[in-house]
């Protein structure tokens, strides 16, 4: 598989247009639950903060309190980003900080399209000044995305392992998002994908099962908002993580 039915559609700061971005939460429980997250830690930060795959910055205004620095690859376009000369660029390698640079480093929906965790997260580790923290977000049920760049799933157990491996201290792994969010996410990218079938001449049959397909979806949509909000659900099967790790003195 070469190519996406629909790609993802870049993140924007919620602040660029609030209406929009509320309107795609309410459907994107992916980008919901990440923000949610985010929301709670990052305002937290102080010092320098360095965004790892920071793509358009869009939870950059989260950081009023921190010096934010954005780091991405070149091929940041090749993600749907736009290139800005404010980003610092590297090749995916080794990061182009000293040491202990920065107080704290976030980085968000990017661990998957790392082709060596491992060393992905050596450079995060190297660049963290002791003491200070990692803050971190990653799919579990999620479909393929930005492809051929989509490598890994990762549960809370092989966070923890590739965190601690590199001298960080977990201090908690949360759970982003339910069993019930996670049927209704499937039914949503489901019917978005009948209503633009690859071929047209699958319409005959397409579009009258997404119109069977859209209520349920509708209706699951509004559970899974019901079910996060009463803590509902099972959590053994996550849209993602949201992992906060410190760095040992």
């Amino acid at each position: 598989m070469a190519s996406e039915a629909f790609k993802p559609i870049a993140i924007r700061a919620p602040g660029d247009n609030r209406l929009l971005f509320a309107v795609r939460c309410v459907v994107d429980l992916q980008l919901l639950t990440t923000y949610a997250y985010l929301r709670e830690q990052l305002p937290r930060l102080r010092g320098s903060v360095l965004d790892v795959g920071a793509g358009e910055s869009p939870w950059r205004e989260l950081l009023a309190d921190a010096e934010y620095t954005g780091l991405d690859v070149e091929s940041a376009n090749t993600f749907g980003m736009r290139r800005r000369p404010e980003m610092v660029y590297y090749d995916g390698g080794r990061m182009p900080f000293a040491d202990g640079s920065f107080s704290h480093v976030m980085t968000s929906e990017v661990l998957e399209h790392v082709p060596d965790p491992k060393a992905f997260m050596a450079e995060v580790a190297r660049v963290i000044a002791p003491g200070g923290s990692l803050v971190l977000t990653v799919p579990w049920s999620a479909r393929l995305h930005h492809l051929p760049h989509d490598f890994h799933r990762f549960t809370r157990f092989a966070l923890a392992a590739l965190v601690e491996s590199n001298g960080l201290q977990v201090q908690h792994i949360i759970e982003r998002g339910n069993d019930v969010a996670v049927v209704a996410n499937k039914l949503i990218v489901m019917t978005i994908r009948l209503l633009r079938p690859q071929r047209m001449v699958n319409v005959i049959w397409s579009w009258p099962l997404a119109l069977v397909m859209g209520p349920l979806s509708v209706g699951f949509l509004a559970a899974a908002h019901l079910a996060m909000r009463l803590d509902l659900g099972s959590r053994d099967d996550p849209l993602g993580y949201g992992l906060l790790a410190v760095k040992k003195p």
